[in-house]
C-alpha cells in the first residue's frame, strides 16, 4: 500500500501462510487476529519463504527497450536456469545497478511455481478472499533501510529462523545482494537435536527449552546438545558468508543480525559473534509499533512497515494471484453497467457477450490448470524414476567393484601358485645338475643359499675340496659348459691348516 493509497484502507492484515497467523495493524498498534475475515477496507499482505522460489542474477543488454524487457528476462531465465518449458512459472525481478558494466543491465530474478503458490495460500484465500501483495521474504528487509531503522551503508547479513524455513539474506549499501534458504528451521533443528541427543524428544519440549531456558544458566542434559546444534548452525552461516565474500567481492561484513520466529532467552547473537568474529545483534528492531502481545514475529512487523512505504522506497515484486478487483467505476463490468444504465437498449448485447466470453475463458483456464497438474505429476514421476535408476546404477557399480577386487585377489593367488610350480622345480633341477658335476671333479658342497636380488636369481655354493686345482677345474668346466645358462663367479680359495682342505664360495647367477 503506497502512501497515496493509504486513505483507501483503514487497516492492514499481515499473513504468515505457513502457520496461518494473522496480525492486524491499525495506525501504530498491532494485534493478533484469531478469526480473520474479508473486509473491503483491509489491505492484505503476505510473503513467500526463501525455499519457495528460485533466485538468480541475470544480465540483459542495455539495447533492449523497456517494453521488451520482461520477455527478454523471461526467455533468458528459462535458458540459463534450465527451467521446465512445460511449466509457466511466475517471474518477477528487481534491477541492481552496476556502474562498471556499460553494456548490460543487471537484475535479481525471482521465480515461483504457480501451483505451489496456489496450494500455499489456499486456506488464506478462503478466510480473507484477496491478497494485495505477496513478496519474497528477503525483500521485506529493504524496509529497515527505507525507514532508517538500519542506517549504515556497509554490508549486513540477516539470519532468521522460522518454524518451517530459515534464511540468510545479505544487503550491501542498503540494496539486496543475496539470499539462501538453510536447513535450520525450528522443525529441522528439532529433528537434528533428537539425532544428537540419541532419543526422541517431543517438539513442544524442544520449543519450550529453546524459548525459555538460557544456556548460560542451566545444567540440563539438553544443554550440551543445544550447544552442538547451535555450533552447526553457526558453521553453516560462516560457510555461506565465506562463499558470499568470494562470489560478490565483499571486503567485510559490518554486522550480522540473527533472530527467530519464536522468542528465545538464549542470546544467539552473542554466541554467533564469538564463533564467526563479526559484530552481531538480535534480529529485533524498534519499528515504532505498539502491541498487545509481548513478542511479534519480526516478519509481521516488516510486512506492516512495507505497506507504509511508497513505490520508490520499497522493492516491487508481487507474486499475488488473488488480487482484489478494481473499484467498481474502474472495472470493465462496472463501465458496462453504467453504460447500460445510460443506454440500456443499445448496450444490452455487449454485457451478454462479455459474460459469455468470461465464462468461456474461465472454462479454458480450468482446462489449462488440469492439464498443468497432469504434466506436473508426469514430471515428478519421471524424476522419481531417474532417481531410482541412478540408485540402481550406484548399487551395480558397487557390486562391480567387489567383483574386480575378487578377480585381482584370485589373479595374485594364481601368480603365486605359478611361481611355486615353475621356480621350485627349476631350483631342484639346477641343484641336481650341479651336484653331478661336483661329484665328477670330487668337490663337495658344504652348504648353499638362494637369493633373488632385483629379480635376479642367485645361488651361493660353499665348496670343500682336498685340492684347490679340483675347484678351479670345476669352475672352468662349468663356465665352458653352461656359458649361456649361468654365470659363475669364484672370488678366492682359502686353505684350512687344521682340516687340510680348501674352501671356496661359488656364486651362480641364473641368466
Amino acid at each position: 500500500m503506497s502512501k497515496s493509497d493509504q486513505h483507501s484502507f483503514s487497516s492492514v492484515i499481515s499473513v504468515n501462510p505457513y502457520n496461518e497467523t494473522y496480525i492486524n495493524g491499525v495506525s501504530s498498534f498491532l494485534s493478533k487476529n484469531e478469526s480473520p475475515s474479508f473486509s473491503k477496507d483491509q489491505f492484505a499482505i503476505s510473503y513467500l519463504n526463501t525455499k519457495e522460489f528460485i533466485n538468480a542474477q541475470i544480465e540483459i543488454s542495455k539495447n533492449i527497450p523497456d517494453e521488451e524487457l520482461y520477455d527478454a528476462i523471461n526467455t533468458k531465465a528459462y535458458d540459463e536456469l534450465a527451467l521446465d518449458n512445460a511449466v509457466e512459472y511466475q517471474i518477477q525481478y528487481i534491477e541492481t545497478f552496476n556502474n562498471l558494466d556499460e553494456e548490460n543491465r543487471h537484475f535479481h530474478v525471482f521465480i515461483v511455481d504457480p501451483l505451489e503458490t496456489t496450494q500455499t495460500f489456499s486456506n488464506i484465500i478462503e478466510s480473507i478472499k484477496y491478497l494485495d501483495v505477496t513478496i519474497p521474504v528477503p525483500l521485506l528487509i529493504k524496509s529497515l533501510y527505507s525507514k532508517e531503522i538500519v542506517d549504515s551503508n556497509g554490508v549486513h547479513c540477516y539470519v532468521y529462523l522460522q518454524e518451517n524455513d530459515a534464511f540468510i539474506t545479505i544487503y550491501g549499501n542498503k540494496e539486496f545482494i543475496y539470499t539462501k534458504s538453510i536447513k535450520f528451521s525450528l522443525i529441522e533443528m528439532h529433528e537434528r537435536f533428537c539425532e544428537l541427543y540419541g532419543e526422541r524428544v517431543e517438539y513442544s519440549t524442544f520449543i519450550d527449552f529453546y524459548s525459555n531456558v538460557s544456556l548460560k544458566e542451566t545444567d540440563s542434559d539438553y544443554k550440551e546438545y543445544f550447544i552442538k546444534l547451535y555450533k552447526e548452525l553457526f558453521a553453516n552461516i560462516n560457510d555461506i558468508l565465506t562463499y558470499a565474500r568470494r562470489a560478490f567481492e565483499i571486503e567485510k561484513f559490518e554486522h550480522v543480525y540473527i533472530g527467530s520466529q519464536i522468542e528465545s532467552v538464549t542470546k544467539l547473537d552473542e554466541m554467533l559473534e564469538v564463533e564467526i568474529n563479526i559484530k552481531s545483534s538480535e534480529f529485533d528492531f524498534d519499528y515504532g509499533y505498539e502491541s498487545s502481545d509481548t513478542y511479534i514475529d519480526q516478519l509481521h512487523a516488516l510486512m506492516q512497515i512495507y505497506t507504509t512505504l511508497s513505490e520508490s522506497e520499497r522493492y516491487e515484486c508481487n507474486f499475488s494471484v488473488n488480487h482484489r478487483p478494481p473499484a467498481f467505476a474502474k472495472r470493465e463490468s462496472g463501465k458496462i453497467i453504467m453504460l447500460v444504465a445510460a443506454s440500456f437498449l443499445i448496450a444490452f448485447a455487449y454485457p451478454v457477450t462479455y459474460w459469455i466470453l468470461t465464462y468461456a475463458q474461465g472454462m479454458q483456464q480450468d482446462s489449462l490448470k488440469q492439464k498443468y497438474k497432469e504434466i506436473h505429476n508426469t514430471k515428478i514421476t519421471r524424476e522419481s524414476t531417474i532417481k531410482n535408476k541412478l540408485a540402481d546404477k550406484t548399487k551395480a557399480l558397487a557390486l562391480l567393484k567387489i567383483e574386480k577386487n575378487e578377480y585381482i585377489n584370485k589373479k595374485h593367488t594364481l601368480i603365486k601358485i605359478h611361481d611355486v610350480k615353475v621356480n621350485y622345480p627349476m631350483k631342484a633341477k639346477l641343484l641336481a645338475l650341479l651336484t653331478k658335476d661336483l661329484n665328477r671333479f670330487h668337490v663337495k658342497m658344504e652348504s648353499l643359499d638362494y637369493k633373488e636380488i632385483k629379480k635376479k636369481k642367485v645361488f651361493n655354493l660353499n665348496l670343500v675340496s682336498s685340492k684347490d686345482r679340483k675347484i678351479t677345474k670345476l669352475v672352468q668346466y662349468l663356465t665352458k659348459t653352461y656359458e649361456k645358462e649361468f654365470k659363475f663367479k669364484l672370488e678366492d680359495i682359502s686353505y684350512d691348516e687344521e682340516s687340510k682342505v680348501y674352501f671356496s664360495q661359488l656364486k651362480v647367477d641364473i641368466l
